[in-house]
């Protein structure tokens, strides 16, 4: 990093339309930074069924199960899982803001958040995106990162609003496949709503979407803006009973936490008049005005 500031030219993952968003608004590129993690999963949690003593008695065939998410830390959930996908993306965004430190950035545009199959073993968390800063302002003790495009970052600040950090909430949803969720995704059940998988995907979501405002008041912003919610839905044989199922459902929101720096009045312009510069158009505006 020392060197690249040294040379006095800088490399980045910035379009030109980016690139001339960025420098409307006083910005200039630093450089391209990386962070990366490679994470062994060891203890992921949720090997306990999250609903096969539930039900009406209690018993090994439950006629209605429930929904297990991470955060409530309950028998089958996976909450040791989710607390590393936390640790590990933060680990490598906070490795990525070390190099813009070092480059001499204020922030971090354009960043995409990968996790990829490691070769000798495990999950590389890998972050990457542009370092910028304004030439002649102080040094942040904190940087910002952010996921917005070049030119939303610009929107962003032109309407007096600057990134705070990225932020995320994560949750992972299990359910055991009872007797009533069997029933109404048997082919004669006909179009017919599975109550169970609604319960499923909708627990999930709002848990990642409650621990996606946690992030965003743990770092003092405002609000957020979302580029990226991904679900991924996925079963496995019960751990509990033989020949039955659990559903599981992955809900992963990540987004730009944004803080308001300047207030906008209500802008109102003059109105703007224009001439044609088409003769056959100016004569027929004369005969509709007259002379």
């Amino acid at each position: 990093m020392a060197e690249i500031r040294q040379s006095g030219t800088w490399g980045s993952a910035l379009t030109a339309d980016e690139f001339s968003a960025i420098k409307s608004v006083g910005f200039e590129p630093a450089g391209q930074v990386l962070g990366a993690a490679v994470y062994n999963i060891g203890y992921a949690g949720g090997y306990s069924c999250p609903g096969a003593w539930a039900g009406y008695g209690g018993y090994l065939t439950p006629y209605q199960s429930v929904t297990a998410v991470s955060s409530s830390r309950s028998l089958g959930s996976f909450g040791p899982m989710v607390q590393t996908l936390y640790q590990a993306r933060r680990a490598a965004i906070g490795r990525m803001m070390t190099e813009c430190a070092d480059l001499g950035g204020h922030g971090v545009v354009g960043v995409k958040l990968t996790i990829g199959h490691f070769p000798a073993g495990g999950l590389e968390f890998k972050a990457i995106g542009t370092a910028v800063r304004a030439p002649g302002a102080v040094p942040l003790r904190q940087g910002f990162s952010s996921d917005l495009t070049g030119q939303d970052f610009a929107k962003l600040i032109m309407a007096g609003w600057v990134p705070a950090g990225l932020v995320l909430g994560i949750s992972i949803g299990a359910r055991h496949d009872d007797w009533l969720t069997i029933n109404q995704t048997r082919w004669g059940s006909g179009n017919a709503e599975v109550h169970g998988y609604t319960d499923l995907v909708n627990h999930t979501r709002h848990d990642a979407r409650t621990q996606l405002e946690r992030d965003v008041a743990r770092i003092g912003a405002d609000g957020v803006v979302v580029q990226d919610m991904e679900v991924l839905v996925r079963e496995r044989e019960c751990p509990m009973q033989e020949h039955r199922r659990d559903h599981i459902v992955e809900a992963t929101v990540i987004g730009t936490a944004i803080a308001q720096f300047a207030r906008h009045g209500d802008r109102r312009t003059a109105p703007l008049a224009i001439m044609s510069l088409d003769p056959q158009r100016r004569q027929a505006a004369r005969v509709r005005l007259g002379p």
